[in-house]
């Protein structure tokens, strides 16, 4: 080999200039060409026939032919198997990470809106114009599966680093980015978009709207003819690229007579909506040209999301619909349904249901105010009754009374069976599974009475509500199942009774088609799988607007998406939603006194004052219940009534007895009396390291304090092993300790059991975590466990100084040594004491150096994270802790 090249030197050295140089041309005409095959014809296999967006050049004054044709896309890397299809592999978390301007942003808040309506996991980041981007990948697992700009220019003006950081992620990963471009009167009228191929022309006025029907990303949205008149707004802008990577999705003329210089005479469809295919820079990207307002930017917005995840965050076509009909029979004279109404009622149900399959009113009743009309207005009631099997029927109360004014369920049951009667005698179904109450009273905050009447006399399964968790925001708007019975979110559609007449509609008549075309009402259907919307009797009279809305929104829906319309009973509607919502199925509770509207249809007879202020979350084995002993010493304090089950403790917010609901809670306090020193509190010390506790608490004691108890880890697992050995659990006395906490993952599964009771509480660090989650720092106390064993009179002078309670009392007077049991107990008159039981202060043999030394090496970094999470909170370490760090070093 080396011979060759030698040989090879000689020859050259022996060629003269002339040849040299013609070789060299030769090759370097080789090398062009080879570069120009894959640069030009490789590429052109790659990009799509058509040219993409293009200017002055083949732009068509035909709406119906708006230039773009269907392109090869590149691959979104991240999602086997490409756009629109369910990844079994995807190497990023379903989490969008969106770049806002600022936390109160209008854009910013929209957008965040859409992704909440959609269930679907965020994150906001001020975006940065230089500084840090955050952590993009955990390990080899991409963080996010999409990245949305407020503003694209934050985008386009990141620092060299960071966008080349973000860049490169988008690629390994498969990321798209949606970004927006709001022109201001600061904005260029025409600039390049640095770094790409793409000209922005700006504060223009728009027109007559159209959707390509050959963009890729359409899903939701349906192309059609074009949306006449002008868009909102005249500080629109729109893009210009003849590259192909580049296709419009939305399109619009100006609404001046001018054209835009640059685009020439020809460009009367400009894209306002664009999608970069990925063919520059292999990252796809979705531009629009002005922020959300308009309504089809909604629509293309939650498309381009389904598009650049591949499905992953996308809802499907289907939607349900249900409308609900209340106060049937009720209402003013003159408000109520003629004959004319019921006919134009049935007719167009028929109708819809050409459109919405199995469409149905679903019709709630009061029989009490059966013929309370007039004389036409009860002929009307007759000819509804005629139709009783045209329809789907569900009943309120009797005479419409709110349940939660009654706190006897006899009485209630007694109101139920006198509307059965009613409904018995006129043919009304009665096995519908389906109730209503009147202004939602009693269904949440619940009113346990109405469930169990309910259940009861009419076997009812399923009601709904707008309440839970709260009216406001809409969106957030949710179901829960309590006492066997779903409870399904209600969605208001503009019609209230006091909405009879087109033209009187509050705000204008406008206001209502604004609803419908585009507005909350549209939005509704569009971001919700299944919605049931409430309207009343009084809206079917008159002007008839809830025929008029519905029509109108299912025309407005067809014509607009791609949306598969249908309609199922209650009961049926309910194992839908609960089988795309599982989760749903439990409840949070939340405080019925923090909201108005919630503390309105709340029984008079309960009070928020009867929740406890203080919670002792734990963890086991740690003097949980010597706390409580002391606290129960404090005349300011009053601990929870025992329980039969599990004595001193609840266990309300970490097992089933959540679901028992708040008015069971409630009843293991006292009523408050008229002293403003009443300060409940409970124990329950499995609450610290349960992963639904936190967030149940908080949710219904949102302004409580927290206290927890910390021992060494290691002492307290070892505490575990030996509690059980007391109560004679089998595994804890077949098995050693150093057995048990050593044991493999192949080994019983009671012995797994038993070994993550007595490690796992005491990971610490993030259990309190957890809990900071939801709780601020400063409403939990951390309590060195070895000093409230030693010195529990000043650890109780710590506690009185944390709640800030009226009466402060010296501990010293009240708490004695008792030698005999080995811990502090209370002191009686006399000189007598009172102290635990015998499970309390047993006495073990030592731990074992073999497990001491595991335990120490298993617990290091957990106590060292501990450690800087209460530094971080301001709280000092407890003395073991310090020990333990010290051996670390």
């Amino acid at each position: 080999m080396l011979g060759c090249v030698t040989r090879l030197r000689r020859l050259v050295r022996l060629l003269p200039l002339q040849t040299s140089l013609l070789l060299l041309f030769l090759f370097c005409t080789v090398s062009v060409f080879i570069s120009a095959y894959f640069l030009y014809g490789v590429k052109r296999e790659l990009e799509p026939s058509g040219g993409g967006v293009s200017g002055a050049e083949g732009a068509s004054a035909d709406s119906d032919d708006p230039r773009a044709t269907p392109s090869r896309l590149l691959p979104l890397r991240g999602v086997s198997g490409g756009p629109g299809v369910e990844p079994g592999g995807a190497r990023t978390d379903p989490v969008v990470l969106v770049f806002v301007e600022s936390q109160y942003s209008q854009l910013g808040q929209e957008i965040v809106a859409i992704l909440e309506s959609g269930r679907f996991k965020y994150r906001t980041e001020i975006s940065p114009g230089k500084g840090d981007m955050p952590t993009l990948t955990d390990k080899d697992r991409g963080r996010f599966t999409l990245v949305i700009y407020e503003n694209i220019l934050k985008y386009v003006n990141l620092d060299a680093w960071n966008r080349e950081l973000l860049d490169k992620y988008c690629v390994e990963y498969g990321v798209g980015i949606i970004g927006f471009f709001k022109a201001n009167e600061n904005s260029l009228l025409s600039a390049q978009l640095k770094g790409f191929p793409l000209f922005l022309h700006s504060n223009l006025g728009l027109k007559d709207c159209t959707v390509n029907p050959k963009s890729p990303l359409l899903f939701i949205t349906r192309s059609g003819q074009p949306l006449p008149g002008p868009l909102p707004g005249d500080d629109w802008t729109v893009f210009q690229s003849n590259h192909s990577t580049y296709e419009p999705v939305l399109l619009a003329k100006t609404q001046s007579a001018e054209s835009i210089a640059s685009m020439g005479q020809n460009a009367a469809l400009l894209p306002s909506v664009v999608q970069d295919l990925g063919l520059h820079d292999g990252i796809q990207r979705v531009l629009f040209g002005n922020n959300l307002v308009f309504w089809l930017h909604k629509l293309v917005f939650v498309d381009a999301v389904a598009f650049l995840t591949g499905k992953r965050l996308s809802l499907s076509l289907e939607r349900y619909i249900l409308v609900d009909v209340d106060d049937i029979f009720v209402g003013k004279e003159g408000t109520r349904m003629k004959v004319p109404d019921v006919k134009a009622l049935l007719e167009t149900q028929r109708e819809l249901r050409t459109h919405v399959p199995n469409f149905t009113f679903n019709l709630g009743f009061s029989g009490k105010f059966f013929h309370a009309g007039s004389d036409e207005e009860d002929l009307g009631d007759d000819l509804l009754l005629s139709f009783v099997k045209e329809f789907w029927w569900f009943p309120h109360m009797w005479s419409h009374m709110q349940p939660h004014l009654f706190h006897n369920q006899s009485v209630l049951a007694e109101q139920m069976l006198l509307n059965k009667k009613f409904a018995m005698e006129h043919g009304i179904p009665t096995n519908m599974g389906y109730a209503v109450a009147p202004h939602h009273s009693g269904v949440y905050p619940v009113h346990i009475q109405l469930y169990d009447a309910w259940k009861k006399v009419w076997g009812i399964k399923v009601t709904s509500t707008e309440e839970y968790p709260h009216l406001k925001p809409a969106r957030f708007r949710r179901g829960f199942i309590h006492s066997g019975i779903s409870v399904l979110p209600r969605q208001t559609c503009g019609l209230f009774t006091h909405t009879i007449f087109y033209k009187d509609y509050p705000g204008s008549p406008n206001e209502l088609d604004k609803l419908i075309n585009g507005g909350e009402l549209f939005q509704t259907v569009l971001l919700n799988p299944i919605s049931i919307f409430m309207t009343h009797l009084s809206n079917y009279g008159n002007d008839r607007l809830g025929l008029y809305t519905f029509k109108s929104l299912v025309m407005f829906l067809q014509t607009w998406t791609n949306l598969k319309m249908q309609t199922l009973p209650p009961v049926q509607l309910a194992h839908k939603y609960f089988s795309l919502f599982p989760s749903e199925r439990d409840p949070l509770w939340q405080d019925p006194c923090e909201d108005k509207r919630h503390k309105d249809i709340w029984s008079k007879e309960k009070t928020c004052d009867r929740f406890p202020k203080l919670l002792v979350i734990g963890p086991q084995k740690t003097g949980t219940t010597a706390l409580y002993l002391f606290l129960g010493m404090h005349p300011d304090l009053t601990s929870n009534y025992p329980s039969k089950e599990t004595f001193e403790e609840i266990q309300f917010f970490n097992g089933h007895n959540y679901h028992r609901g708040i008015d069971w809670y409630m009843e293991y306090f006292p009523l408050p009396s008229n002293t403003s020193s009443d300060y409940y509190f409970e124990k329950s010390a499995n609450y610290f390291d349960s992963e639904v506790a936190a967030q149940r608490a908080a949710a219904l004691l949102p302004k409580a304090k927290i206290i927890t108890i910390l021992i060494n880890p290691a002492d307290r697992a070892y505490s575990w092993y030996q509690h059980q050995r007391a109560h004679d659990d089998p595994v804890a006395l077949k098995y050693s300790f150093h057995d048990v906490i050593t044991a493999g993952h192949n080994a019983p599964v009671r012995l797994r059991v038993l070994q993550n009771r007595c490690l796992v509480p005491g990971w610490y660090a993030i259990h309190l975590d957890r809990w900071l989650n939801f709780y601020h720092s400063s409403q939990l106390l951390v309590l060195d466990g070895q000093m409230l064993k030693t010195e529990p009179a000043a650890i109780m002078d710590k506690i009185q100084k944390y709640l800030s309670l009226v009466n402060v009392i010296n501990y010293h007077k009240i708490l004695a040594f008792d030698p005999k049991k080995g811990f502090w107990c209370q002191l009686l008159e006399g000189g007598k004491t009172k102290c635990l039981g015998k499970s309390k202060g047993r006495r073990y043999p030592d731990m074992d150096p073999e497990s001491q030394t595991f335990l120490r090496e298993y617990y290091r970094d957990h106590n060292i994270e501990l450690s800087k999470l209460l530094y971080k909170m301001g709280q000092p370490l407890p003395s073991w802790l310090r020990e333990e760090l010290v051996h670390t070093r």
